[in-house]
């Protein structure tokens, strides 16, 4: 098993990348159309944003929607910090409808508003906010979608448009302050917040939830969880009692059950693309609200259950659902070391297969490592997040699996904590987070995670 290699391509101002794959790159991308592509360098090096803010290839554009402690327009308090996982909806009349993560702890600077109706625990300082757009991606509305929650990371759009935002936490009611457990999922209307209120999902699981995908022909979600530490996530599935059921119907409850790859306790040691199981099985998880145990930690019986660190991103795409384990490492407890996974699992045949290993295998600080983020692009390929050391791109995947950056962040923290009079330190950028396209796909919209901030992408996307 031959580690995956990175070569950079650096230069003034530009970078390129490319890694070499071993697996069949174009099954990511089924049920999309091949994007035109002109090697490996995508849509060209990347322009030195004179701003200071976003560098972009020529011809792209970015304007800003949003930045953390800005007044909210809805005139509810400011724009909350830690810009996560996102979605885009149509609307009306050429209108896109935003909905943002805010992954707040008690630490945040910018805390969610509470707002009567919207608010599930007054002592949590995570949730969502709702931007609705012009055609022309001007703001027209920025409030408050949920509030009181804890650790807003990803989630995921349902066939009927809304969004499930997930919290990463497990906290319960007297811990670090909070009045109500946490750990779990909620359901957000884009339109209209208070159609959908702040009502936890609970028979989906309470866990350190990251992102969500739904199977659009049986309404079947898959759940990822990131658990950074032993014993590592599981990657789940919630059938509900009222699949596909439309705004409110996961409240119903379902069944949650957990992933098992038969003879793979650790998904780190598969590190060869192409490798395929057959078989997968599905466990019931016999107490998903974790009320004594932590579902990771709980006894699903003869043949264990299936862990790996790191399970972050996770989309639908063809007839087949595929996540993302960020990384593993043995340092931390897992059974062999990686730089990021992407899985396919394909329902009706019961099979999982690595589709990609990313790299590189000498120099963490490189780019493309701890791919985190992921979503199809509209014209083809992948747009990936990435959540690593050293510089923040956002890259792109083509289906000959090249990899080109597109778009880098120049807001250094560094530069702030030593403005402030901090010691000197390396440079340290915030990650992106939240990639997501709008309905015509004419615009990529973005989130920087620190400090937090959306950005709307335009340009020559090529179909």
């Amino acid at each position: 098993m031959s580690a995956t290699r990175r070569q950079i391509l650096a230069g003034t101002g530009a970078l390129g990348a490319s890694i070499a794959f071993a697996g069949s790159v174009p099954e990511l991308f089924t049920g999309t159309a091949a994007a035109a592509t002109d090697g490996s360098r995508g849509y060209g090096p990347l322009i030195p944003d004179p701003d200071g803010l976003l560098d972009l290839p020529e011809g792209f554009r970015y304007r800003v929607l949003s930045r953390e402690g800005d007044a909210l327009r809805s005139g509810e308090g400011t724009v909350p910090s830690n810009h996560d996982g996102m979605a885009a909806f149509p609307g009306r009349g050429g209108r896109t409808h935003l909905v943002r993560n805010h992954e707040n702890r008690q630490d945040a600077k910018h805390r969610v508003p509470t707002v009567e109706g919207l608010t599930y625990d007054p002592e949590g300082p995570g949730g969502c906010t709702a931007l609705t757009l012009d055609r022309h991606n001007r703001v027209l509305g920025e409030r408050v979608a949920i509030a009181g929650t804890s650790t807003n990371c990803a989630g995921g759009p349902t066939p009927w448009h809304t969004w499930l935002t997930c919290e990463e936490t497990e906290f319960r009611a007297g811990e670090e302050g909070y009045t109500k457990d946490h750990g779990f999922i909620f359901e957000v209307d884009p339109y209209d917040p208070h159609r959908t209120g702040a009502h936890p999902l609970t028979a989906m699981g309470r866990f350190q939830h990251e992102a969500i995908a739904i199977d659009p022909r049986n309404g079947v979600v898959y759940e990822t969880e990131d658990a950074f530490d032993k014993p590592f996530g599981l990657f789940y599935r919630f059938l509900p009692n009222k699949p596909l059921g439309g705004r409110g119907s996961l409240r119903a409850g379902g069944r949650l059950e957990a992933m098992r790859v038969p003879g793979v306790p650790d998904l780190s040691v598969v590190q060869k693309t192409g490798t395929t199981f057959d078989g997968i099985e599905w466990v019931p998880v016999p107490d998903p609200l974790a009320r004594q145990t932590p579902v990771r930690l709980q006894d699903f019986g003869r043949g264990g259950i299936t862990h790996a660190q790191k399970l972050e991103g996770c989309y639908w795409g063809g007839s087949s659902v595929y996540f993302v384990s960020s990384f593993a490492r043995s340092t931390d407890g897992s059974a062999a070391d990686h730089f990021g996974q992407v899985w396919r699992y394909d329902p009706e045949r019961r099979r999982l297969t690595l589709v990609i290993v990313f790299g590189p295998s000498t120099d963490v600080q490189l780019p493309g490592e701890s791919p985190d983020n992921i979503t199809l692009a509209p014209g083809g390929g992948l747009m990936v997040c990435e959540d690593g050391n050293g510089a923040q791109h956002v890259f792109g995947l083509t289906r000959r699996g090249e990899v080109y950056p597109m778009a880098r962040n120049r807001q250094e923290l560094t530069s702030a904590a030593t403005a402030a009079g901090g010691s000197e330190e390396e440079p340290e950028w915030g990650e992106f987070a939240g990639v997501t396209f709008s309905p015509d796909g004419d615009t990529m919209y973005v989130n920087c995670y620190t400090p937090g901030t959306t950005f709307a992408v335009t340009g020559p996307w090529r179909r």
